[in-house]
């Protein structure tokens, strides 16, 4: 008699093992993480400057937040996985296996799925005001941690580092309201369309419709570029906030701001979330 093929045990095994997925059993999902998150008190705090920067960072004026709550840390690649076992996120552009490091901060990762991470979170992308505020306190300074020169110990930064490093392991370059990494690591974004003359009208919320109307009139003024020298984009942008590890110091001052398009996902770039739970 010929022996009984290994492949039939085999099959029947198998099918042993997935028995309460054929009959319609749901199957696990990943839970959000606990957020933690920082609280930021409701009131005044300065916003912009009057001294060195872009033409977009001015002038410095004060501004009144309620308030909210603010991711403590960078998004993590382990959080963002987590994200993606339980379906409610999509993968983030692949930009190598340093970047699969459970405490790095994920990247390459769009506008829109960041706050879909955010919404699985139990939260949502901060505006900028609301970055502004948590990453500088309330008194103007220029980095989070005061006046004094960014150094090693307060951030991670200088393209020769060739990339981020584990979220929340410079605790001298905290905010004052003990929130990590608003300065260097990678750039993250916040809900706020890029309005270059945001600043001027601190009175309103920015929109898309106010952000096109400055930038016609800035192209119709025969402006090409108003920072840098990047052309003016022609499409509703979203802000990015806090500099990145391919910055020089002065490009961590906390009233710097970037733009770019909502689809954009680049290697110097992720986000952290917020909420109204206060």
């Amino acid at each position: 008699m010929r022996p009984r093929p290994i492949l039939t045990l085999v099959s029947a095994a198998t099918a042993l093992a997935f028995a309460p997925l054929l009959i319609g059993q749901p199957v696990a999902r990943e839970a959000a993480p606990d957020p933690d998150r920082a609280t930021i008190p409701a009131g005044p705090f300065i916003m912009g400057t009057d001294g060195r920067g872009e033409p977009d960072e001015r002038p410095r004026h004060t501004l009144t937040l309620r308030a909210f709550r603010i991711d403590r840390t960078e998004v993590t690649r382990s959080n963002w996985d987590r994200c993606m076992r339980a379906g409610a996120c999509s993968s983030p552009r692949e930009f190598g296996p340093r970047y699969h490091e459970p405490t790095m901060p994920v990247v390459g990762v769009s506008w829109s799925q960041a706050r879909a991470y955010c919404q699985w979170a139990g939260g949502r992308l901060p505006t900028e005001r609301e970055w502004e505020k948590a990453g500088r306190g309330t008194d103007g300074r220029t980095y989070p941690w005061g006046e004094d020169r960014p150094t090693p110990r307060h951030a991670v930064y200088s393209r020769d580092l060739g990339g981020p490093g584990a979220v929340g392991t410079h605790p001298a370059g905290d905010s004052p309201f003990g929130v990590h990494d608003m300065a260097g690591n990678v750039w993250e974004w916040t809900e706020s369309p890029y309005d270059p003359y945001a600043y001027r009208h601190p009175e309103r919320e920015p929109t898309c419709e106010t952000a096109l109307a400055a930038l016609h009139h800035l192209a119709a003024s025969g402006i090409h570029g108003f920072t840098g020298s990047n052309p003016l984009p022609t499409t509703c942008e979203r802000v990015l906030r806090g500099g990145a590890w391919n910055y020089g110091w002065d490009g961590l001052r906390v009233t710097n701001r970037v733009h770019h398009g909502p689809t954009f996902r680049i290697i110097v770039a992720g986000l952290r979330c917020a909420d109204d739970r206060v």
